[in-house]
């Protein structure tokens, strides 16, 4: 798909880290956006800085998880812009899940899942069917985690399910948009390769009552600051991908309609071979077998 001036460009998760950069490169490019996050004051900042950059900008307040909120963002954007070109479907949430997968607590996948899982439907039925009556050039962006779509990672279980989640609801779609001909194309983007600054480790600054903690965080770590001089007082190097390489990662695959939007990375293709190898022959995965939960 062409990128071009004056089409328009829907984030979600857009206050900040990936989803701001996304906005970010899309005004760049000459496009308007639309941004929505559920935390009011970093999305008015956000979308205050678009603005003095040169955007065209619509900001709107949106919980991902709730349906109708989804589709008022939809009639907001159509209304405003008179129509959508781009859709980035990128909120997202950690569960804050501790212990054993056995001892999760329900709140912590009932949250992961109506923000990571049911967040990127309400997006996709909101605002597909418009795109695919408009007739014109579009595209899907759903945004992944390596900790769930490419190996799963056992110390953020419920994390990982729904980002595993989120990569065969992609392919689901991709699968239906092909049969229908369809001019709008779908990409499943895994951010990295490397860790990144966002406000995923800070998640539960907006968890809802409704998904409240039934027992106390005990994890040490409140925020990705805290658990990265953890590391490096243990000795450990931690790097850091750029938001704005994630951006470049999204803007080049949608130019290029790739459906993978995978950063080079040879730690990710080792993950990929090991558990494609696992299931072809039927063997143990060996490379689950050396995480230390604790």
């Amino acid at each position: 798909m062409r990128l071009q001036e004056g089409q328009v460009a829907v984030v979600t998760g857009a206050a900040s880290g990936i989803g701001l950069a996304m906005a970010r490169r899309f005004a760049a490019e000459g496009l308007k956006v639309v941004l929505a996050d559920v935390e009011e004051g970093a999305l008015d900042k956000a979308a205050g800085e678009l603005r003095a950059e040169g955007a065209q900008v619509l900001a709107r307040p949106v919980d991902v998880s709730e349906r109708d909120s989804v589709r008022a963002l939809a009639e907001a954007a159509y209304e405003t812009f008179g129509a959508v070109h781009v859709l980035c479907n990128n909120a997202g949430v950690g569960s804050g899940a501790e212990g054993r997968m056995w001892e999760h607590e329900p709140n912590d996948w009932k949250w992961a899942f109506a923000v990571n899982v049911w967040g990127v439907f309400h997006g996709i039925q909101a605002f597909l069917p418009r795109m695919l009556a408009d007739g014109g050039p579009g595209h899907v962006v759903n945004t992944s985690s390596g900790d769930g779509g490419i190996a799963p990672l056992p110390t953020a279980s419920v994390y990982a399910v729904t980002k595993s989640a989120v990569v065969t609801m992609t392919e689901s779609l991709y699968a239906h948009l092909k049969a229908e001909g369809a001019a709008v194309g779908a990409s499943v983007l895994f951010p990295g390769p490397h860790m990144l600054r966002t406000g995923l480790w800070e998640s539960h600054r907006n968890r809802p009552e409704r998904y409240a903690k039934e027992r106390p965080r005990r994890t040490p770590y409140r925020s990705l600051d805290q658990w990265e001089k953890a590391m490096k007082a243990g000795g450990h190097e931690v790097e850091f991908t750029p938001v704005e390489d994630v951006a470049a990662t999204v803007v080049d695959g949608i130019r290029a309609d790739r459906f993978w939007m995978l950063p080079d990375s040879e730690h990710s293709d080792r993950q990929i071979r090991a558990r494609s190898q696992s299931m072809l022959e039927r063997s143990n995965p060996s490379y689950l077998e050396n995480f230390i939960l604790d």
